[in-house]
């Protein structure tokens, strides 16, 4: 069926499914922006060129909601942003929330006990991300470099335990080491249900925990059926991480970039150059320019 998928992509240049294309969400890290942290000119003028062909552009990310508003604003959306995999989903234009799934107080324990075990503690960051504010046990080398990247103030409180008086909108877990990140995923995966839990990873180093309720395909359904009035081939995605897969399966076209990993690439309809090769501005010359 993946490659199906894949196949389609030599057709759909030509086809007049690219002319039914109406809403366009991008990913931000490694797919709108790259190592700069910015969006690259290219990028902004091809997005700007499918607004002026009356396709309307939205941001879908694992970021925090505060954290992803300067790449909306720069790409021109008034549409809602789904920010945390699509677990919090509001717009800046109004800032009327329409969607707030968070974890459970009772999960966030059960998590915090399992990332606190004594030989996982000293390997790991553990992020809390309540009312769009990051709540960290200490300010680690990996939080400082998450917080620069992001433009968040991370807020240290020792035992995270304190916080959980409300109920974190995203769990995140970070550590330099990429096995050990694999190996949660792996270990988790078999402790709860896809009806209990939602786990994925949005860069090697990242390992996320979210309500089952969310991932970036059921935000971005949310958002083209329920608020737009669109079907899946009206959309197009473009991603480039695991964070990203539920989405790319959805969208009629969904676009794969150059640096995703090869099991996220086999996901899309068509693979993008990669994100400092302006893979996305590529994606929407050949699918909507």
């Amino acid at each position: 069926m993946q490659q199906d998928r894949l196949a389609i992509a030599s057709e759909s240049a030509s086809s007049s499914e690219i002319g039914q294309i109406q809403l366009l969400v991008l990913d931000i890290d490694g797919t709108i922006a790259g190592e700069s942290n910015q969006i690259r000119p290219a990028v902004k003028q091809a997005i700007r060129a499918a607004q002026a062909k009356g396709v309307q552009v939205a941001i879908a990310t694992g970021r925090m909601y505060q954290s992803a508003l300067r790449f909306y604003e720069e790409v021109g959306s008034s549409l809602p942003l789904l920010a945390y995999q699509g677990a919090f989903i509001k717009s800046p234009v109004d800032q009327k929330v329409y969607r707030h799934y968070p974890v459970s107080r009772q999960t966030a324990h059960q998590m915090l006990d399992y990332f606190e075990q004594t030989e996982l503690k000293r390997f790991l960051s553990i992020h809390f991300y309540i009312d769009d504010q990051l709540y960290v046990r200490e300010i680690t080398s990996e939080t400082e470099a998450y917080a620069e990247r992001s433009g968040v103030v991370p807020i240290p409180v020792g035992d995270l335990r304190q916080v959980l008086d409300r109920e974190p909108t995203k769990i995140l877990a970070l550590s330099d080491d990429i096995e050990l990140i694999d190996q949660l995923l792996t270990s988790l995966r078999q402790r709860y249900t896809p009806a209990e839990l939602y786990f994925t990873k949005s860069v090697a180093t990242f390992f996320e925990v979210a309500n089952p309720l969310v991932n970036k395909g059921v935000a971005v359904r949310y958002l083209a059926e329920e608020m737009l009035g669109l079907q899946p081939e009206n959309v197009m995605t473009v991603g480039d991480n695991f964070n990203d897969v539920e989405m790319l399966d959805y969208a009629g076209i969904g676009v794969a970039m150059g640096n995703a990993p090869a099991e996220v690439q086999t996901y899309g309809n068509w693979v993008a150059p990669s994100v400092e090769a302006d893979g996305a501005a590529v994606a929407i010359e050949k699918f909507i320019l």
